[in-house]
Order: structure tokens, then C-alpha cells, then sequence
């Protein structure tokens, strides 16, 4: 798995798509302080996070559903919204925003 963070301003325009982890077959090792480093950096006014899974299987797992809540409480605090987590598939994708997770 690949997980990767987009770097917004405050019109939703890309600043910067940035490499946070690459895991194995079927895990990604991710940590809000590696997810918002970049962030911060930028100045960003919020970002979107990303992440494939190579099973095809777009559905998220219950640790992506933790990670994602994690993501945003950390970007509460530090005032970087999460705009959305997507997961992405050969085929597929599953978007929180969309399903009203975020």
C-alpha cells in the first residue's frame, strides 16, 4: 500500500502531492505527524489523504475508519481540515467524503 496527502490553500487548489508511507502487500504504516509535516510546511489550509488497496477490495478497512478519525481530530487541532480519504483500486474507489464519513 501506498498512502499519500494532497496539500490544499484556501481555494482547494493543489500545493503539493506528497509521499507519506509505503507499506506492505496490504498495510500502510500511518501517523499524523508524518501526514501533517507536509502540511504544516505548505501552509495548507487542508488536505486530502489517499491510499490504495491492492486486494481491489475499495471497501475501508475498520483501521482505515480509525486512521481517518485520527486524521481529522489531529487536523481539529491543528485548525487542517480533512477534506476527504480516498481509496483507490484498480477499478474502484471509496471516498469518505462521499459516503458521509467526513
Amino acid at each position: 500500500e501506498h498512502f499519500i496527502s494532497i496539500t490544499l490553500n484556501g481555494a482547494h487548489e493543489i500545493i503539493r502531492i506528497v509521499p507519506v508511507s509505503v507499506g506492505t502487500l496490504n498495510k500502510a504504516m500511518v501517523h499524523p505527524r508524518d501526514v501533517f509535516s507536509s502540511a504544516i510546511k505548505d501552509m495548507a489550509a487542508s488536505i486530502i489523504v489517499c491510499h490504495n488497496h491492492p486486494s481491489g477490495n475499495s471497501y475501508p478497512s475498520a483501521e482505515d475508519f480509525e486512521v481517518t478519525e485520527r486524521l481529522i481530530k489531529a487536523g481539529e487541532c491543528l485548525g487542517i481540515k480533512i477534506i476527504d480519504h480516498l481509496i483507490l483500486t484498480q477499478n474502484n474507489y471509496f471516498s469518505f467524503n462521499e459516503q458521509g464519513y467526513i
